[in-house]
């Protein structure tokens, strides 16, 4: 019987759905810290889902979105547009049908963007499943 965990998943045939798939598993892959995806779709006419995360420090929250465009161009042939690399405090990566915000925990709490996406229904904010640990 084949290992669950290491199983592989069938990509989701919905470009969207795979390119938040692809957002969402980068950010895994780089340790983000408390990711969390928001649906648009029927909310906004800017993207079908905006996703959250932080990282530890500017150094990581520049890396991940560096990573992160470099994956969409290599996957999709798309350029995505970013905000506020330089300072890397706020960064957000703007890949069309999804949109990524990277924040310091710091600048996060202030803009406390998930709030005011959610329109106050904690029900519309995913927390994406945690990936297994490794050897677990």
């Amino acid at each position: 019987m084949p290992d669950p965990v290491s199983a592989p998943v069938a990509a989701p045939s919905d470009p969207v759905e795979a390119l938040h798939a692809l957002v969402l598993k980068s950010l895994d892959d780089d340790q983000a810290v408390e990711v969390i995806s928001i649906p648009l779709a029927g909310k906004s006419s800017i993207a079908d889902h905006m996703v959250i995360a932080s990282g530890r420090s500017t150094r990581q929250v520049a890396s991940m979105a560096s990573k992160l465009a470099a994956k969409i161009k290599q996957d999709y042939h798309k350029i995505v547009r970013i905000e506020g690399l330089p300072t890397a405090d706020w960064v957000l990566i703007d890949a069309d049908d999804v949109i990524v915000h990277l924040f310091r925990p710091e600048v996060r709490s202030f803009y406390n963007l998930e709030r005011m996406w959610a329109f106050g229904d904690d029900d519309d904010v995913r927390k994406p499943p945690l990936a297994s640990a490794p050897g677990a």
